[in-house]
Formats: structure tokens, sequence, C-alpha cells
């Protein structure tokens, strides 16, 4: 069945039409496009004549770092469950400070926490300046208070924390900083610990409403498994669908018989990872995974090697095929871009290739480094896959092996 009512689409600037909006919606009525700064208009008239999964709340347009654009059609059942099982987990509602786009799944279910909660939540307008950020936190009245950052946010602002009593004294102060959108090196998250900030790893995605898994571990109602190597999500946190796409929806939410004999509905994340001991450790992108030598190695895999190593936390690894620079040995080899203005120090480059080899193989081993003045990046704080890739092609970076550029 399709919904008869009409997508709104508001601009996220509009922010208390954005949250009355929202909170109509939440409450069964006219569903919800939110619209990012630059959206093709002609896109968004696209979306709002196209049929809507019956009981749509809100439309969420994603492309991850490198995919084609979609939209996923979200209930309000599943928007609120997520919001109360994050609740659940955290002790309870309070205020949430918006540090994230509210075009994005991430910064819009803050939103909904905090429609859920009763709970206005403060706005942020230079969330990617740590000190505007811990300026705005200095506003908030609850006695419970919560924000949720990407990796790069959560880097600036332990920067200003280790140099600024005063700041480690608000950062401390949120009873949760949920971190997610990308994998969190061990090096921020001991050194949050040792600032005594109490932070909390979030796995999840549009198609899920958000994080679903926190610290390894299932949310309300989550289930997960692991299926030739892909992360595969269950719960009511799932999304309808996929708006105007239907085959693409039959591809990634799957149905089969639980042991019982129950239907249950599954999300195929394209994520791999594996369960140990019951907690998820997710280790990369399947597509993102190359051979090298007759070997697969994940670009994900290197990224997390690399970025543990002082002043590479923002490396990007793609493969030399992308940029169609093959290795004569090899046949693929991964290349690292990491934000070095100044270029990247040779002798601190085999120390990464050392690295890599000691926790990977040879065959994960980068060819090459370069360094990038600022990283493309998505409005939600990810690097730009397919932009970094256009750049480093533009390039025509010879291949040099061992040879850090």
């Amino acid at each position: 069945m399709t919904s008869s009512q009409t997508l709104r689409a508001i601009p996220v600037d509009d922010r208390a039409w954005l949250i009355a909006a929202l909170g109509d919606a939440l409450h069964g009525g006219a569903p919800v496009l939110p619209v990012g700064p630059g959206v093709d208009e002609q896109a968004v008239e696209q979306l709002r004549a196209a049929d809507l999964p019956e009981g749509t709340a809100v439309v969420v347009r994603t492309s991850g770092s490198s995919g084609v654009p979609k939209a996923v059609a979200l209930s309000a059942a599943s928007l609120l469950a997520s919001a109360k099982a994050t609740h659940a987990v955290f002790g309870g509602p309070g205020q949430w400070l918006i540090t994230l786009p509210g075009h994005l799944i991430s910064g819009l279910q803050m939103l909904v926490r905090s429609a859920a909660a009763g709970i206005d939540p403060v706005f942020c307008d230079e969330p990617g300046d740590p000190a505007a950020l811990l300026a705005a936190a200095e506003s908030m009245e609850h006695d419970r208070r919560y924000v949720s950052v990407v990796p790069v946010q959560l880097e600036r602002l332990l920067d200003l924390a280790e140099n600024d009593e005063d700041a480690a004294d608000t950062l401390r102060r949120f009873d949760t900083v949920l971190v997610g959108g990308q994998a969190l090196s061990l090096d921020l998250r001991t050194r949050a610990y040792n600032l005594g900030v109490k932070i909390r790893r979030s796995y999840g995605m549009t198609e899920t409403s958000g994080g679903c898994v926190y610290d390894g571990v299932e949310i309300g109602d989550t289930g997960v498994r692991i299926r030739q190597g892909e992360v595969q999500i269950s719960g009511s946190c799932l999304a309808l669908g996929y708006v105007g796409d239907l085959d693409l929806t039959a591809d990634r939410f799957i149905e089969e018989l639980n042991r019982d004999g129950e239907l249950v509905r599954w999300y195929r994340t394209g994520d791999a990872g594996e369960l140990l001991g019951g907690m998820l450790t997710v280790t990369g992108r399947i597509d993102r995974v190359l051979i090298s030598g007759g070997i697969n190695v994940s670009l994900d895999e290197v990224e997390r090697v690399v970025r543990e190593h002082a002043g590479w936390g923002s490396a990007v690894a793609l493969s030399t095929g992308s940029i169609g620079v093959p290795s004569n040995e090899w046949g693929d080899r991964p290349v690292l871009v990491v934000e070095a203005p100044a270029g990247t120090d040779r002798e601190d480059f085999e120390v990464i290739r050392a690295t890599v080899h000691s926790a990977l193989g040879p065959a994960a081993v980068p060819e090459w480094a370069v360094g990038i003045e600022a990283m493309p990046r998505l409005s939600g704080g990810k690097p730009n896959l397919r932009a970094i890739t256009e750049w480093l092609a533009a390039q025509h970076l010879e291949s040099n092996p061992g040879d850090a550029r």
C-alpha cells in the first residue's frame, strides 16, 4: 500500500517549522522530507510526486560516502522505537545538543529523541568549532545532557579539552557523548577515557533509524546476525524501504522464518563484521575489498590500522586500480590520502608501512601516500570517497612504490 498524504519538503535551516512538522508527522500527520542546503530542487519535486510506502512519516535522502543517492522511507513507529531504546540504554530522557545536520538521520534522530522526551533541544550553529559547540552546551538546562558527534568532531573537542580545563569540565558534563558515522580509533577512545568523557560508540544507518548497536551491543529489540560475512539487522527500528525503488527494497530488506516459524524482516547492511562473545565488531564495507597479489585486502581495515598512528587519524585508503594506476607486481594496492598540507614525511610513512605489514600482512601495505589540504567530506562528517578518488585521479600521480608524496 502507498500513502495518500503529500510529502512536505522542509528546509532544515527553518528549525521551528521542521520541529513542528516532525512532531506532527510522528503523530500521524503529513510525512516530512528534511531538505539540506544545496539540494537539487528537481530531485525534491520527484520525491514529492512519488508514491510513499504506507505509514511513512519521514523520508531521508542518503548516498553514503560513495553510493548512488537513495531516499529511505521511515515510519513514526520505527523512529520512536529507536529513540525509546536509546534513552533506555542511557538511563532516561534528557536534553540533546544538536550538532549534526537535520537532513541526515544522525541529526534528525536527535530531534526525534527530543520530541519523544518532550524536552526542547539546544542547537549549535558552528558544530565544527569545538569552542562554539561547548559554548552552546553551556546553555543547556536539563539535568541529563546528551550530544551526538562524528569522530572528527570528537577529536577537535578532545584537542581543546586537553588544554583547557573549563572546556574539559563542560565536555565531562554530558551524560553521554554518542560517537558514530565511522569507526572510532583506539587513540580517541583512550584520550576520552583519560579525560573522563563518557562516550558510547554507535553503529547504525538511515535504514535502521540511526544507531541501533551501542558499544557492540544491540539496543531495544534489535537483532544482529552475520551471514556470509555480512552484518544483517532486524527489529522495529527498520525502515519501510526505498522510495520509488521496489527492486532495491526487495534486495536489501529480506524476510525469513525463524525457528518458531515466525516471519522476521532483516536488513542487509553491506558491512562486513563479526560477532565475538555476543558483541558486534564491524570490519568495513564488503565492497571496499581489493585483491592484492591474490589476497583479499579490506581498505577499511587498512584505515583502521593507519588511523591509530599519531597524525594519521584522517587517513583514507583507496586502491591504485580506482585511480588508474595499477601495480605491476601486485595488480592492485592500497594508497593513502591524509590531511597534511605540508605533505607526508617519508620516514613516518615507512613506519606506517611497517605497522600495516605487521598487522595485516604484506598484501595490505600501502604503495604510497599523498597529503591533501582539506579532506572532502559529506555533510555528516564522513570522508567523501567519490570526491577523494576524483581528486587523487586528477593529480595524475605516477606509481612510485615505497615513496610517500
